[in-house]
């Protein structure tokens, strides 16, 4: 496998699944994500090797990462490395009577009462979060993702790589909203983690901006636009200057210069990683098309604010894959030539265009996506909008479930 440094667009992948710990009988979290560590790797660790994974910590004590160990060249054989991964973790877990839990929130969990930061080794960025924003909120300890890194070779590459990840982010909810419920309630929003994402910075709200990053593509004009005038804001909060780094950056995609890197930080992990992999996989279809204009120019693929496609992605926040879209000139960029479509119905045109034969099959992850909606809908269809707790603690056991076999949900 070639360096890191030396990967250009869509010759590597990395990928990032956190999940939740819960108690097996009630599932309510359960801060073991240290234990678990510990057990893989004989010793108290941030981080394990394990084949082609990763295990490592997160913020918080409830919370558990999976992730590709170095750049993976092959998208396909992803999912499975990753269910193995769960499974493993799972065995650690099942000494305790706990298990992984998906989804991009916990249902009913309090985080002012049951956040527990993580406390071992060299703790001080986590402090200086806590400090500075307080971590106890759903912004903070109740937000699992998926991320997905892409590398790119010089400002040419950045600047396509770019300019296509901008146009696709408003999109992604329509695909990967699994965060329907809140302390026990469904609010009329698919993503509330996003919406606790957008809020968790408030203080210094530069720091997440319009959540779609601004129109830059250069490495100089992002450090000028965008890095900078973040560290700025910082500053007054940040003596010790721990936090002014490109991670900081907490917009829906932020660039990695020191590995080469662009990491998309929007998207819900999914009831199981064969469903998360199917999402990033017609994801990398649709950004490679734009980067190669199979549908439109460069030029016109940079000529979007920030402000206008920030408004789509609240929307689709809100309503996912129903969310109407209207602009004919955004339609047209990814090749789509009628009037209208919901997100929903754009994405079945990118994935039939690209990508037929993985919805080919009734059941395959695809399939049920772009059928059934994203994961929040079908929770939302079974639980209905008034669930009662004992309704919840059944969808989300069979969400346990689902992830411990490498099941969709079908709702």
């Amino acid at each position: 496998m070639k360096a890191v440094e030396e990967l250009h667009l869509f010759e590597g992948y990395g990928v990032e699944l956190e999940y939740m710990i819960v108690d097996r009988n009630t599932l309510s979290v359960l801060p073991l994500a240290d234990k678990v560590l510990q057990a893989q790797s004989g010793v108290l660790v941030n981080e394990v090797e394990v084949g082609p994974l990763c295990f490592s910590n997160e913020l918080v004590l409830h919370v558990i990462e999976l992730k590709t160990n170095g750049p993976a060249t092959l998208l396909g054989r992803q999912a499975d490395f990753f269910q193995k991964g769960v499974e493993k973790i799972n065995q650690h877990l099942s000494v305790h009577d706990a298990t992984l839990m998906p989804g991009g929130m916990h249902p009913w969990m309090d985080p002012l009462h049951e956040t527990r930061l993580w406390p071992h080794g060299d703790s001080s960025i986590y402090a200086a979060y806590d400090r500075i924003f307080g971590c106890q909120g759903h912004g903070w300890s109740n937000v699992q993702s998926t991320h997905l890194n892409l590398p790119f070779q010089g400002d040419r590459e950045f600047g396509r790589l770019h300019a296509a990840i901008r146009l696709i982010l408003p999109l992604l909810p329509a695909l990967e909203a699994s965060s329907p419920m809140v302390e026990g309630h469904y609010n009329g929003v698919l993503n509330n983690r996003l919406r606790a994402y957008q809020q968790n910075q408030r203080k210094i709200p530069i720091i997440t901006g319009a959540m779609v990053p601004e129109a830059v593509f250069t490495r100089q004009t992002y450090q000028q636009e965008i890095l900078q005038p973040i560290y700025q804001a910082i500053a007054p909060y940040d003596p010790g200057v721990l936090l002014q780094h490109e991670w900081l950056n907490s917009r829906g995609a932020i660039a990695r210069f020191e590995r080469n890197a662009i990491e998309i930080r929007i998207l819900d992990v999914q009831e199981c990683p064969h469903a998360d992999l199917a999402i990033i996989e017609l994801i990398c279809a649709v950004l490679k098309a734009l980067v190669d204009e199979r549908w439109s120019s460069l030029e016109e693929q940079q000529n979007w604010s920030e402000s206008i496609l920030a408004k789509w992605l609240n929307a689709t926040i809100s309503d996912g894959e129903r969310v109407r879209i209207t602009n004919t000139e955004y339609l047209s960029l990814f090749g789509f030539s009628g009037k209208r479509a919901t997100a929903g119905e754009l994405w079945y045109h990118l994935a039939c265009a690209l990508r037929h034969n993985m919805i080919a099959k009734p059941g395959l992850p695809l399939e049920v996506i772009l059928n059934k909606g994203p994961l929040a809908r079908r929770i939302i269809k079974a639980a209905g909008r008034t669930s009662s707790r004992t309704k919840l603690d059944g969808i989300y056991s069979c969400l346990c479930d689902c992830l411990a076999r490498g099941e969709m949900f079908h709702g």
